[in-house]
């Protein structure tokens, strides 16, 4: 057994394993096949887990269309909140644009709008409430 037999059953395995009658004997310096000996046939290397290519490409990928998902929907549900449920859309619409330009949106423009649409509907509802004591649109007289 030569030392680079040695080395890659240690590090193959993570153990010592010696095999073969040549291993503590007189012949333990001399080369594979000497004295009649055959060579011990090295160990297969386990195969290395192959690495996914394009794997942080396509989560980046993932994220940016939530992203963009996040701003889209913050800009609807900040116009829609205009004319009903501004107390409930109106703050979520603020959050989802928050989040959308947290994470980098590349609709950043959207997402300002459903920002800016966001605080406007707080503003409609400050201004129903105090102007007329409801939490609703009054058209009539």
């Amino acid at each position: 057994m030569t030392l680079t037999d040695f080395a890659r059953r240690v590090t193959d395995s993570g153990t010592c394993t010696v095999t073969g009658s040549g291993a503590a004997g007189p012949d333990a310096g001399a080369a594979p096949g000497a004295a009649g000996q055959a060579p011990a046939p090295a160990p297969a290397p386990a195969p290395a887990p192959a690495p996914v290519a394009g794997a942080d490409a396509a989560v980046s990928r993932a994220v940016g269309r939530e992203a963009d998902g996040l701003a889209v929907a913050s800009f609807v549900l900040g116009l829609v909140g205009l004319l009903v449920f501004n107390v409930l859309l109106g703050p979520t619409a603020i959050v989802m644009a928050l989040l959308a330009l947290a994470r980098r949106t590349r609709r950043r423009g959207r997402a300002l709008l459903g920002l800016a649409l966001g605080v406007a509907d707080l503003v409609v509802l400050a201004v129903l409430v105090t102007g007329n004591g409801a939490v609703a649109w009054d058209f009539g007289g």
